[in-house]
């Protein structure tokens, strides 16, 4: 050891969930589980364990808002900084009324083991704001941007912290971002953060990243089980930054996708999807709830759907105890951060159902923010069939080492790629040791 379709189901409606005798996991939770496990397998002793689970630093901040009307609202808003042993902290920031610490702890960390897989010079990161953009003019959440900038501007930098787009957040509010730090140091700095509009130095093929880097793994899933892409059928539960593009890229490798969701429901056509008339029915209405294309379904049914492949590509903790066992897909890919608990992926394993973690399957977000954070520091941009190689390349070498690891240790997919992750973060801090 070194340093370290069937047919589909004529019932569309989710039967009621069997009431659970402990309250569910939460992220962190769940995310210090699998550190725990990967420790386990490692061997390693209490206190690096302590070390590893802790965020190195963390800052809550108050974020006040004028509204247009005149009034004020406050917000909270936080930054997380879990690792930064391989490099500086990486990590997206989600604008959503549900945020708390602790989750933007657990995101944190899985960022961690994201980055050291994939093997990008970066430590985790993660930050949130507690406010629904649906409900705030662009002005008010513009506002909103460049407060809590100001405020977590001690801890942010391109050798620091670099943020990105994650839920709630997308390339103009990076670029609000990076104004309001340039503003500050009283010059330009591109690479403040990543998932930029390309006119301000951002990389071709940013948007669409994470979607691509899920669809090369489900793919390659697909071979690993012997599956041919062309008919078989997907469920993706999520239409928004990940989901959607990873439906239609998946469409678009011979794959029927039959169903998606969002918040307000989910859609089904056992004949596959148009995602060209879907889209634009969302574009319209903003939700999936209404396309005359397929037929209604309840959105927790969509995870029960028998399918060859199911996407969670929405939230936390959506595969978990209570569902588990009625969760029919052959291969689950995991294009939202920690969507399956501990609990959950005991009885898929048990059903012989493959579950693709999310620091493997969504890493294609990270990656392309490295490519972009690399382009910006040398001030030289890379085409977009460029960087569709480099991303594909990546991302089916991490797949073949999590896939070699897990069979010579007899690990399942997500052990193997947090053990292998795990391994690696806790190297760089036995080298670097510790100060005084």
């Amino acid at each position: 050891m070194s340093l370290l379709e069937a047919a589909p189901r004529t019932l569309l409606t989710a039967p009621p969930a069997t009431p659970l005798a402990t309250p569910l996991a939460t992220p962190l939770d769940d995310a210090r589980s699998q550190l725990a496990s990967a420790i386990n397998v490692l061997g390693y002793g209490a206190g690096l364990q302590s070390l590893l689970s802790t965020p190195r630093r963390e800052m809550t901040v108050a974020v006040p808002l004028r509204r247009d009307d005149g009034s004020t609202s406050l917000f909270t808003g936080y930054r997380v900084q879990h690792n930064l042993s391989r490099g500086p902290a990486k990590g997206g920031l989600r604008y959503s009324p549900g945020v708390t610490l602790d989750e933007v702890r657990a995101l944190a960390m899985w960022m961690t083991w994201k980055c050291a897989l994939i093997d990008v010079p970066f430590g985790g990161a993660k930050g949130g704001v507690t406010i629904d953009p649906r409900q705030f003019s662009q002005a008010e959440l513009e506002r909103v941007t460049r407060r809590y900038t100001s405020e977590i501007l001690p801890i942010i930098g391109p050798e620091k912290d670099i943020p990105a787009p994650d839920m709630g957040t997308d390339e103009r509010t990076m670029a609000w971002i990076m104004d309001t730090y340039s503003v500050n140091v009283g010059y330009t700095v591109p690479g403040i953060v990543t998932g930029k509009p390309i006119s301000l130095g951002g990389s071709h093929g940013r948007a669409s990243a994470t979607s691509r880097g899920v669809t090369h793994i489900a793919l390659a899933a697909l071979r690993h089980r012997g599956i041919s892409q062309h008919g078989a059928t997907a469920a993706v539960q999520g239409f928004g930054k990940v989901g959607h593009d990873a439906a239609v890229f998946l469409t678009d490798a011979g794959i029927r996708v039959v169903a998606v969701s969002d918040q307000y429901g989910a859609v089904y056509n056992r004949n596959g999807l148009d995602f060209t008339r879907l889209s634009a029915w969302v574009a319209a209405t903003g939700r999936v709830v209404g396309y005359d294309g397929a037929e209604p379904l309840d959105g927790d049914a969509l995870l029960e759907l028998p399918v060859d492949l199911l996407v969670p590509a929405a939230v936390e903790g959506v595969l978990h105890e209570g569902n588990a066992a009625r969760v029919s897909a052959r291969i689950i890919v995991e294009g939202a951060n920690g969507p399956t608990s501990p609990a959950a992926d005991r009885i898929f394993a048990e059903n012989g159902q493959l579950v693709v973690p999310d620091i493997l399957a969504n890493a294609g977000g990270v990656l392309v923010s490295y490519f972009e954070w690399v382009q910006g520091n040398q001030a030289y941009w890379w085409n977009a069939d460029e960087v569709e190689h480099k991303l594909e390349e990546r991302m089916l070498g991490a797949w073949q080492q999590v896939v070699e690891y897990a069979a010579a240790r007899d690990l399942s997919l997500r052990a193997a790629a947090t053990v292998l992750a795990v391994e690696r973060v806790a190297e760089a801090h036995l080298l670097r040791g510790l100060y005084p």
